[in-house]
Parts: C-alpha cells; structure tokens; sequence
C-alpha cells in the first residue's frame, strides 16, 4: 500500500532518528525519533499497528489516545508514543 509508505515517509522527515520503530505490517517499518539508536536485535521502542490505523492517525481522523485504549496499537518502550507527530500534514511532506 503506498499510502503507508508515503506517510511513513512524512513522519520520518518529521521526527528524525532511529530510537523508535514503528511497524505497519505487512507493508513497511521505519525507524524514527530522537534518542539512543537501535542498531541490531529487537528495538526496545516498537509501535505496530494495521495500515487503517496507522491512515487514520496520520490524516487526524482518530487519536494516538483513542487507538491505543481501543488496542489497536502495540507499543512498547518509554518512548514508544508518536502522539506529538500526529496528525501528519502536508507541510511535513518529502518530496513525493
């Protein structure tokens, strides 16, 4: 789905690093957000979601909040929490 990539794009130019993982499978994973880099074996910051989630998070039509209450999102980590990036916006845009 290349509307995951594209946002999962976004919010990599949105908050750069690699101390964050987030996982949309099976469509992509990234690494983003300040802090200690993940280099090899399991992150200790992982988000997942499925791509619906991940589209209405991204276009503002639901909350990190109300997704993670509802447990459409796994997270683990103390950093795991893109709430702050979200909603993406066009302004975040990379180069399509």
């Amino acid at each position: 789905m290349a509307e995951v990539k594209r946002t999962l794009a976004l919010l990599e130019s949105k908050a750069p690093g690699r101390a964050i993982e987030v996982r949309i499978p099976p469509y992509a994973a990234i690494q983003c957000g300040e802090g200690p880099t993940h280099t090899r074996g399991t992150p200790s910051n992982v988000i997942e979601m499925d791509a619906d989630t991940w589209l209405a998070l991204a276009a503002g039509t639901t909350t990190w909040e109300a997704e993670l209450q509802a447990g459409r999102i796994k997270a683990s980590g103390s950093r795991a929490d893109l709430s702050d990036c979200l909603p993406l916006e066009e302004s975040d845009s990379v180069n399509r």
